[in-house]
């Protein structure tokens, strides 16, 4: 999807679609009959959502205003979301271009570079599609192949800034969300590791792919339980950008990458389990950060460390009851097969210990627990460093993808004591988002670590009203926005 930034007039600007987000209660922001008129009937307000189709009578065919809700409570998520919205309704209407601007009452206090970074990002997630896999689609639509950014004169420099931010996190957002749509027989460990090869011959990236051998040979004793169940072959990744001139640690970014997670032994319900696929969502959200990183280049150094398997039931599947030995070399005794990520995830944590992270977050559907406690909003999180999870959460508000922090208190490493090895992998049902977070903490030894638990966020089962159903790609912005306060851009 390009973007570009204009400085053209609003009135009679020759598009096919221009899309206008405006604030609840503001007059027309177009002399336009039929706006004029949908506006002083009261028949539209500007409510958040509220959408408003005209056709021009001019050069401009149609003219959509999309309500952004009440000037008290417009942020950098609500012109995200309106800007989805316009994507969205572009894309129904088979526009493979349209004009986006803000009028003046809804920017509330953002700046040019703010907005035309939100807008991209709204428009890039309201504009996705999933076709690929279709001979022929249903009531097919083309794709949005360009979008121009209506700005003032002398805002249009400080845009461009914005633009530049906003279309790489749009790349790697989208790379993420085609990345999950994979299904199970495509996208396997080796296919996750072909991605991160392509992703580092492109941007000169350093990679490392570690197959079965030779994670056996690091001693990885629990990613290799997990796998062996399967005929696929585990991966463990590792990619490396260097952005920071003098050096320095690295922050580590980690993601679960459990192709297909069948539950192992300890087997799923058939209901809904083709979703399961989207068990890859942390590790495809690492990708998409190194796709954005690649693209930005900002001054700073990051890791990023995927520990990906399938999780299948079978003749050789690690059984309830087995004890395994982990990188770190602490026993863990298995009580449930389907408490799997937190397996990879610990061996990962230890791996990185070679690094020297200057900080460390996690990205995993871990726990079904954490979707009855937070829904499908926000972001369960839990860490040992208190600033670290300030810091998180600081960047999850800018990214619209919020962090909800949950405690990790001494009283609960006592849901994780086993009778025959140093921990056991499950705690039951009591806590389940906390006791699979400790049992991470158990393997994370001298650096900071957050934990952030994206199984409620990281696919949505229903249509929105700015969101296509299916992948989120959560973690793309909120890594992003992280990576780049701390590098100072």
């Amino acid at each position: 999807m390009k973007t570009q930034i204009s400085s053209r007039p609003l009135a009679g600007i020759e598009s096919p679609l221009v899309a206008i987000i405006v604030a609840q209660g503001a007059p027309a922001p177009l002399k336009d009959p039929g706006l004029e008129r949908a506006i002083a009937s009261g028949d539209y307000q500007g409510k958040k959502d509220e959408a408003l189709l005209v056709y021009g009578a001019g050069k401009t065919e149609r003219v959509l205003l999309v309500g952004i809700g009440k000037t008290s409570e417009i942020t950098r998520g609500a012109v995200r979301r309106a800007a989805a919205i316009a994507a969205k309704r572009a894309r129904s209407l088979g526009t493979k271009t349209f004009a986006l601007t803000v009028a003046k009452e809804a920017r509330g206090g953002l700046g040019a570079a703010e907005l035309a970074q939100v807008l991209i990002e709204g428009a890039a997630q309201g504009s996705w599609q999933f076709t690929e896999l279709k001979k022929q689609p249903e009531d097919p639509k083309p794709e949005l192949e360009s979008v121009e950014l209506l700005f003032d004169g002398g805002d249009k420099k400080v845009a461009e800034t914005g633009r530049r931010i906003g279309d790489a996190i749009a790349a790697g957002y989208l790379y993420t969300r085609n990345l999950q749509m994979q299904p199970g027989n495509v996208c396997t460990p080796s296919y996750l590791a072909e991605q991160a090869r392509t992703l580092a011959a492109t941007h000169g990236f350093g990679v490392t792919i570690l197959d079965k051998a030779q994670i056996k040979k690091e001693g990885m004793g629990a990613l290799l339980a997990v796998a062996q169940g399967s005929a696929e072959e585990p991966r463990f990744i590792v990619l490396e950008y260097q952005g920071s001139d003098g050096g320095g640690a690295p922050v580590a970014l980690i993601g679960k990458g459990v192709t297909f997670d069948s539950g192992g032994i300890s087997i799923k319900p058939a209901a809904n389990m083709e979703d399961m696929k989207f068990d890859k969502s942390g590790a495809t959200a690492v990708l998409g950060v190194f796709e954005v990183l690649g693209r930005l280049k900002p001054k700073i150094n990051v890791v990023g460390l995927i520990p990906a398997t399938e999780n299948l039931p079978s003749g050789t599947a690690v059984k309830p009851g087995d004890v395994i030995r982990s990188h770190l070399g602490k026993t863990i005794e298995i009580i449930n097969t389907d408490a799997e990520g937190r397996l990879i995830l610990c061996d990962a944590l230890s791996y990185a210990r070679r690094f020297k992270p200057v900080a460390a977050i996690d990205a995993a559907t871990l726990t079904g627990a954490v979707v009855i406690a937070l829904g499908h909003h926000a972001i369960g999180m839990l860490g040992n460093d208190e600033a670290l999870l300030a810091e998180v959460r600081d960047a999850g508000e800018r990214a619209g993808e919020r962090c909800w922090p949950l405690p990790l208190w001494d009283e609960y490493r006592e849901l994780l004591k086993s009778d025959v090895a140093d921990v056991k992998n499950s705690g039951g049902r009591a806590a389940g988002t906390i006791a699979g977070a400790w049992f991470l903490r158990e393997f994370v030894d001298g650096f900071p670590w957050v934990h952030l638990d994206i199984a409620g966020t990281a696919y949505l089962e229903g249509e929105g009203a700015s969101h296509a159903k299916g992948p989120t790609a959560i973690g793309v912005r909120l890594f992003t926005e992280f990576l780049l306060k701390r590098a100072g851009a």
